[in-house]
């Protein structure tokens, strides 16, 4: 048997140490890190967790003393308003005069006192209320009235071009009735060197219509062939 081979089969290891260290960083490199430094990590994650939690008791103290100063402040304000009488609390109120009852004459005070009011305040309210009205209706009647008017243009048609159309103007301007305002006039060719007469009126509606105005003018048959409405317009 050689040296070689019977270092091989003895169980002694002359640099054990060596070996051990070698195995230790083996293993820490497939498994990670040591339990040491993971130890020293969650010692460091605990230490910040409690710094954290500890600036969020702080932070709740001041909320809850801000809360207690303020409840302390609404407890003193009630018990100032239970303390204060109800007159107090309503300035503007006033308290209900109070009518003494001398030796027992209860039922003569009660006589005295007038639950429904009297016939008088009523009658005085009824008198205001109709001079209102009565104001009201003068007021109103002293309104002018609204006019329906209307503008009327007419055609007024002579029989040739011998007729007289100054005469015929006449004719038409004579008809006068309530109601009724002549205007301006032209006269306007209307062919083989007949002129009609077009002129304008104003008249209010409820006493003057156009029937009336063509029936009028159409009597002076001796100048007048026909009258139409030429435009009718409200005012």
């Amino acid at each position: 048997m050689s040296g070689l081979q019977c270092l091989a089969s003895e169980n002694i290891w002359f640099d054990k140490q060596r070996y051990d260290e070698a195995e230790k960083r083996f293993y820490e490199g497939v498994n990670g890190p040591s339990t040491q430094s993971s130890s020293h990590a969650g010692d460091q994650e605990l230490v910040s967790r409690m710094k954290s939690l500890e600036l969020e008791n702080q932070t709740l103290y001041k909320v809850v003393e801000t809360m207690r100063a303020a409840l302390q402040k609404l407890e003193t304000r009630v018990a100032v308003l239970e303390k204060t009488p109800a007159t107090a609390a309503v300035p503007c109120a006033k308290a209900a005069p109070v009518k003494q009852v001398e030796n027992g004459d209860d039922d003569d005070d009660d006589d005295d006192i007038d639950l429904f009011g009297s016939d008088d305040d009523d009658e005085e309210a009824a008198r205001i209320k109709q001079e209102r009205v009565d104001a009201y209706a003068a007021k109103k009647s002293k309104k002018p009235t609204l006019i329906a008017k209307s503008s009327i243009l007419l055609d007024v048609k002579p029989w040739d071009d011998e007729t007289d159309m100054a005469q015929l103007e006449q004719c038409v301007r004579s008809v006068q009735m309530d109601g009724l305002l002549w205007g301006a006039s032209k006269l306007v060719p209307v062919g083989y060197g007949i002129k009609k007469l077009q002129i304008n009126c104003v008249v209010e509606d409820d006493k003057v219509g156009t029937d009336i105005l063509e029936e009028e003018i159409t009597k002076f048959e001796d100048f007048v062939q026909s009258v139409d409405v030429a435009a009718f317009n409200k005012i």
